[in-house]
C-alpha cells in the first residue's frame, strides 16, 4: 500500500511542492519574525524565548496535525465508495487491516517528510537554538499517526464527506488556537487549559518545542509520548474494525 502511495505521489509532487516550502517560509516570517517582533517590543521574551523560537516547533507541530488530518479523510472515502478502489485492493492478499496500517504509515512518511523540511527551513531562519532539534522528527512521525489512524477509521465508514469540514472547522483548526502554538497555554483562561490538556497537538508541541529549545521538563515527557501512542492504538483497532465492516462483503 505504501509503494502504492509512493508511486502516485512521485506523479503529483509538483503540485504539493509550493505548499511543502512555500507554507514553512511564509509563517515563520510572518508569526516568528513580523508579529515577533511586536511581541518583543511589547513584552519581551515568550517563556524566556524569541518569540521565532518559541512559535517554530508549534508551527512545525501544526502543519504535521493539518496534513495528517487532510490525507486521512478525504482521499480514504474515495476509496472505499467514490472511486472504490479499495474494494480491489483487499479481493488481493492484502487486508482490510494492512490496507489501513499501509496509510497511516504513508500519512507518517508524507508529514515527517515536511517536517523535515519545515525544520530545515525553521533552522536557517534562526528559529531553532538546539542541537537536539531533529528529535522532532520522530514527535512528527508520531502526532501523524496519532492523528491518521482515527480519522482514517472515521472516514472508511462514512457515505459522505459532510462530516469532514466540521471536524476540520470544529476540531482540527481549533486546536491551532488551544495547544500552545502561538502563545504559552498558561495564558488562557484557567477553564480552557484543561483543554489544551486533551489536545494532541499540545503533547506535539511541547515535545518539539522541548527538542528544539533544549529546555525539557522530563518528568511530563513520558505522559506526551504515551497520549500519542494512545491516540495511535486505539486508532489502529478501530480501523482494523472499521476497514474490515467496511470492505468486506
Amino acid at each position: 500500500m505504501v509503494e502504492r502511495e509512493v508511486r502516485v505521489y512521485r506523479r503529483l509532487w509538483r503540485g504539493s511542492a509550493f505548499s511543502t516550502l512555500g507554507f514553512p517560509v511564509l509563517f515563520l516570517a510572518a508569526l516568528g519574525i513580523g508579529v515577533g517582533g511586536l511581541v518583543e517590543e511589547g513584552t519581551g521574551r515568550v517563556e524566556g524565548l524569541d518569540y521565532l523560537d518559541f512559535v517554530a516547533p508549534g508551527m512545525l507541530a501544526a502543519s504535521v496535525l493539518l496534513s495528517a488530518a487532510g490525507h486521512s479523510m478525504w482521499p480514504v472515502i474515495a476509496g472505499a465508495k467514490w472511486v472504490g478502489y479499495y474494494h480491489a485492493t483487499v479481493s488481493s492478499p492484502l487486508t482490510p487491516a494492512s490496507l489501513h496500517q499501509g496509510l497511516v504509515a504513508w500519512s507518517v512518511i508524507q508529514a515527517t517528510g515536511a517536517a523535515a523540511v519545515f525544520l530545515a527551513i525553521a533552522t536557517l531562519l534562526g528559529g531553532v537554538p538546539s542541537p537536539w532539534a531533529p528529535l522532532t522528527l520522530p514527535v512528527a512521525a508520531l502526532l501523524a499517526g496519532a492523528i491518521a489512524a482515527p480519522l482514517a477509521a472515521f472516514a472508511a465508514g462514512r457515505d459522505n464527506d459532510a462530516s469532514f469540514s466540521v471536524i476540520m472547522r470544529l476540531g482540527v483548526q481549533p486546536l491551532f488556537l488551544f495547544s500552545g502554538t502561538f502563545f504559552p497555554v498558561a495564558n488562557l483562561p484557567d477553564s480552557l487549559e484543561p483543554v489544551a490538556w486533551l489536545s494532541p497537538l499540545w503533547h506535539a508541541v511541547e515535545l518539539c518545542r522541548a527538542a528544539t529549545t533544549g529546555a525539557v521538563d522530563w518528568p511530563l515527557v513520558p505522559a506526551h509520548v504515551g497520549v500519542l501512542v494512545g491516540l495511535l492504538l486505539v486508532g489502529l483497532r478501530w480501523g482494523r474494525r472499521s476497514f474490515t465492516t467496511r470492505l468486506t462483503p
